[in-house]
């Protein structure tokens, strides 16, 4: 029975590593391969990424992105494990772009990863939040039973994992977060040939957006918003002139300019004109 609650308590992350959970270490539980192969799909891991794997384990997540032609860095607390590893990017004959270092994961520089992949403890996770956050707009973060801390995951999926010993149900759970870009404040865009000068006010809260829009001194009804990495879609309901119109904004934002395309419909017809917005300073 004891042995039952302590595996039922165990949060997973690789295969058999330190027990020791005074010293700072994750429990390490193989990552069961179809989990390993939906974190990459979900991350759209592909060639010219930087995938960086914090507790690498058997290495078998990098050595999968190394196979799908990304560059990867593996990093572990157990020497053991990052032999292992590299031993098995060797046979894989992907070790040109598969390393693995004993490094402990607080210290390791994240800011060239473009896909970070973890099967931590949430408390773990809850503690690099920030410097996830830091990283670049449309980096791509992937975990594996693991939350972290209040910012809500991009994309969730859930899948029955039997042969996984440790867990509730059998069940794994897979969260993808994609680095949001900065997009609170004040905006201004000029639409001559519909509403003249818009005015948007954006509250920010991680990815979630709560947007304010006016055009022509009135204030439109913000149907719906998305930011995804740098990203950003606005729908957009109201009278321009004498007619109801469907606004739909989609632009990437870059430091203080969103750029992309206003997309107008009134129900019968659309057309397409340039949207450029600047923020106010």
């Amino acid at each position: 029975m004891l042995l039952v609650s302590l595996l039922c308590a165990l949060p997973a992350r690789g295969e058999p590593q330190s027990w020791a959970w005074d010293d700072g270490t994750v429990p390490y539980v193989n990552t069961p391969m179809e989990v390993v192969e939906r974190m990459l799909r979900m991350a759209e891991v592909r060639a010219g990424d930087s995938v960086i794997d914090l507790g690498s384990g058997d290495g078998r997540i990098v050595i999968e992105a190394a196979k799908r032609g990304a560059r990867g860095l593996g990093v572990d607390l157990d020497a053991a494990l990052v032999k292992l590893a590299t031993r098995n990017a060797e046979r894989a004959g992907v070790a040109d772009r598969a390393r693995f270092e004993v490094k402990d994961i607080f210290a390791t520089d994240l800011s060239r990863a473009s896909v970070v992949t973890m099967y931590l403890l949430p408390d773990f996770n809850v503690k690099l939040k920030d410097r996830l956050l830091a990283l670049k707009p449309g980096t791509r973060i992937v975990s594996h039973d693991g939350s972290i801390g209040d910012w809500p995951a991009d994309e969730t999926h859930e899948l029955r994992t039997p042969e996984k010993p440790v867990g509730l149900g059998g069940l794994s759970k897979i969260e993808l977060w994609i680095v949001p870009a900065d997009v609170h404040g004040a905006w201004t865009s000029e639409q001559p040939r519909h509403g003249g000068t818009w005015r948007f006010r954006i509250g920010q809260r991680y990815q979630m957006l709560d947007v304010q829009a006016v055009a022509e001194g009135r204030e439109l009804v913000v149907r719906n918003t998305r930011l995804r990495g740098e990203e950003v879609k606005l729908v957009i309901i109201g009278l321009v002139g004498s007619r109801p119109w469907h606004h739909y904004f989609v632009g990437i934002a870059r430091g203080d300019a969103i750029d992309g395309t206003l997309t107008l419909s009134d129900g019968s017809a659309q057309t397409v004109y340039p949207w450029h917005a600047t923020r106010d300073r």
